[in-house]
């Protein structure tokens, strides 16, 4: 399109003014004055004008094909432009079965999955902050509220949803601490599957079977009837396990209701349970592990978990561009635990039986409100704000028994432990996205977060000489962030973020239960400055790219100082700097041709995280330069997927490793028949997984999962190591009514 300069606007004007009737009038003037065919009035050339001007930036033309990869720009409350996100539609891949997280996070670039085949302790890391050790250091959350047992006092995740119920995965980095909250970064934000307005009644169920005893089921029924809409689900997964004393269940149910008077405005009702059970077949030393990788050192072990949350919600619009969103849950974990030592130099001989058995029992009662709003203004601008409340009670509980067998509910025994602990955030937040001429625009950030927490202690175990833990601490902590963003070309978007996390003093911060000194002091949070810089976009028909570099400054790491040779503190002591590349490219093959205009892709997708991290400060004499547990130098994610819309998926993909250190000395650990290398060892695993939509109401289900059949392991503690899956397949199928 042509927009006439500034300087030809008058004369412009004049043109269009000078009417046909004034020309008529000035050639009957002329015509009086002498004959027509004698007129020799000179002919006047007006001076040539160019006009030019610049087609404004259609960034709707890009929307759906960036929407498919990453999340919008301002998402309902919340303004991810500027932060670096990933999206994945699991509706665009095969059916992911029996939870397993290799596949689930297959295309979530930088998450690092520490494997553990039972379904009661789920274990990831990202760009080396933090041990995976329950995803401690990582924020996952559903539907924008916190999976962890406890948000502040304990952040560890015990119970995770059924990926058939989940219908995205959303990956926010830099900057999501001022979305969210606590953890330094990333979120991970499982959005549950609901049905839309007007959705008829239907029902499925699916019916998997499997190696090592696997079976699933997963179970629907939702529907729609006037301003009211609704969903329920249930699940079951039981399986063998590779080991003695590995068999698994989990149980889950879900209901969604949701009433809409009108398309301004909806409530509504979200009710999740979860149970789940497994035995605990023990970790193993490495000559153990090269002798006999499904050897069970701790037969008598087993772990459940149950969790329960319900959740009201309100969304409005406001008119004016305001749009306000409220939610207000409470939830309940019953956690328990019977552990028993296993031998403490494994080898192959049989080793006599334990005398006792730990019997432990969590309890995490929690609630909490998060009311958010939306102002868009201007051209393109928006403003949000909110505020966010939680409040934990966290009774801890340890019984000693002299039966191996012991009932999760049996009191009988001797108390060991008995703990209250509570916790408190308050956070009050806001953000805005200023848009700028050439296609420039800016959010700064604020949040303002204060936390309690503390624990009163009433028993303690009988070898410990110290006296009862009664502390509580209280902080405050301010965070700041600014992103910038760029549109330019056809589709391509350059983004820079700089923002601060951190991570949330614990109640085993500040006092252990099992180490005999008490601090006089707690340590204070530990916190993050990221900064990333970036470019993606779709600048071809089907492609999209995403490359950014980053630098992470961890500071204040909670390290033990040891002031004898048995007793430790812990201190904030430890800086670590994290840095490198992170890059991914998704390219639709058949999007240019006519095949994708008939439901047909083959969509191929690579990741890879380079990684350089380091010690920069520690009170640990030799520590500073060395490299922070699972911190690999790169992470790899490739695959590709056929998928014909209402035919087939079928999906190839591969997640590579390097090796990494498991402890942040770097150092092996034990000798002779239980020592644990300092590394852990480089590894690669391949996954197949298809759906075959046989007729409208019969979809069939197959996968095979580690198709090398690859022996490793990449989960290891002071206790051990754990082996991960070999090749296991599934097979099975739906039924839609």
């Amino acid at each position: 399109m042509r927009l006439l300069r500034p300087a030809a606007l008058p004369l412009a004007l004049s043109l269009c003014l000078l009417s046909p009737f004034a020309l008529a009038q000035q050639t009957n003037e002329a015509g009086a004055s002498q004959p027509q065919s004698q007129n020799t009035q000179p002919t006047q050339t007006l001076p040539t004008i160019n006009v030019k001007g610049k087609q404004p930036y259609d960034w709707r033309k890009y929307v759906k094909a960036k929407l498919k990869h990453q999340m919008p720009e301002v998402s309902g409350t919340e303004i991810t432009v500027t932060k670096k996100t990933t999206v994945t539609h699991l509706d665009m891949q095969p059916t992911v079965i029996g939870n397993n997280l290799q596949e689930l996070f297959a295309r979530s670039p930088g998450v690092l999955v520490s494997q553990q085949p039972t379904p009661t302790q789920f274990n990831l890391s990202y760009r080396g902050l933090g041990n995976p050790q329950e995803s401690e250091y990582v924020l996952v959350m559903q539907d924008g509220i916190p999976l962890e047992s406890d948000w502040i006092g304990f952040p560890t995740l015990y119970a995770m949803p059924l990926s058939q119920s989940i219908s995205e995965i959303q990956l926010i980095r830099g900057g999501s601490s001022l979305l969210y909250g606590p953890e330094p970064a990333p979120v991970i934000n499982m959005v549950s599957k609901r049905p839309k307005p007007g959705t008829p009644l239907s029902m499925s169920t699916a019916q998997v079977f499997g190696g090592h005893g696997l079976y699933s089921t997963y179970n629907v029924l939702e529907g729609s009837a006037g301003k009211w809409t609704f969903r329920a689900d249930a699940g079951y997964v039981r399986s063998d396990g590779t080991r003695q004393n590995a068999q698994s269940q989990n149980r889950q149910a879900d209901l969604y209701v949701e009433y809409r008077p009108n398309d301004k405005q909806y409530s509504w009702l979200d009710i999740h349970a979860i149970g789940a059970s497994s035995g605990d077949a023990g970790r193993m030393s490495y000559p153990q592990w090269r002798v006999n990788p499904r050897a069970t050192p701790t037969p008598w072990n087993r772990d459940w978990v149950d969790r329960y949350q319900l959740v009201l919600g309100h969304q409005q619009e406001w008119g004016d561009g305001w749009l306000f969103i409220g939610k207000l849950w409470a939830g309940y974990q019953a956690q328990d635990s019977r552990a028993a030592n296993g031998p403490s130099a494994p080898d192959l001989a049989p080793q006599p039986p334990p005398s006792n058995t730990t019997l432990q029992s969590e309890q995490y009662r929690t609630e909490g409100v998060d009311l958010r709003v939306r102002k868009k203004w201007g051209h393109g601008n928006a403003f949000t704000a909110g505020v966010v409340a939680f409040h934990g009670n966290d009774p801890w509980r340890q019984w000693t028994d002299t039966n191996l067998d012991v009932d999760r509910y049996d009191r009988s025994g001797v108390p060991r432990l008995r703990q209250k602990r509570q916790s408190d955030y308050y956070s009050v937040f806001a953000e805005n996205v200023f848009r700028l001429p050439h296609e420039i625009h800016i959010v700064p950030s604020i949040r303002l977060e204060k936390e309690r927490v503390s624990v009163d202690e009433s028993v303690r175990p009988p070898f410990l000489s110290r006296p009862l833990i009664n502390q509580s601490v209280s902080r405050t902590v301010p965070l700041f962030g600014l992103g910038i963003g760029n549109d330019f070309g056809a589709g391509n978007e350059t983004y820079f973020n700089v923002s601060k996390g951190w991570r949330p003093v614990r109640y085993l911060d500040i006092g252990s239960p099992f180490a005999n000194v008490l601090q006089s002091y707690a340590p204070n949070p530990q916190t993050a400055i990221s900064w990333e810089a970036g470019v993606h976009g779709v600048p071809l028909t089907g492609l999209y790219y995403d490359v950014s570099v980053f630098w992470i400054d961890f500071k204040n790491r909670i390290e033990a100082q040891h002031i004898n040779a048995t007793d430790v503190i812990e201190v904030n002591s430890g800086d670590t700097r994290n840095r490198g590349f992170e890059g991914q490219i998704n390219y639709d093959f058949f999007a240019p041709t006519a095949l994708a205009a008939r439901g047909e892709h083959l969509e191929s997708f690579f990741s890879l995280s380079l990684l350089n991290a380091r010690f920069t400060r520690s009170i640990i004499p030799g520590q500073v330069g060395k490299i922070p547990a699972y911190a690999p130098r790169y992470l790899a994610k490739a695959g590709i997927t056929w998928r014909v819309e209402q035919k087939y998926k079928a999906s190839l993909t591969a997640v590579s490793s390097a090796a990494q250190y498991w402890q942040d000395s770097n150092q092996p650990f034990g000798s002779g028949v239980a020592y644990i290398p300092a590394r852990i060892p480089a590894y690669t695993v391949v996954d197949f997984a298809s759906d075959w939509q046989l007729t409208p109401w019969l979809k069939l289900l197959a996968g095979v999962s580690n198709l090398s059949d690859r022996q490793y392991y990449n989960r290891v503690w002071m206790t051990g190591l754990e082996p991960a899956y070999g090749r296991t397949w599934y097979a099975g199928f739906q039924l839609k009514m």
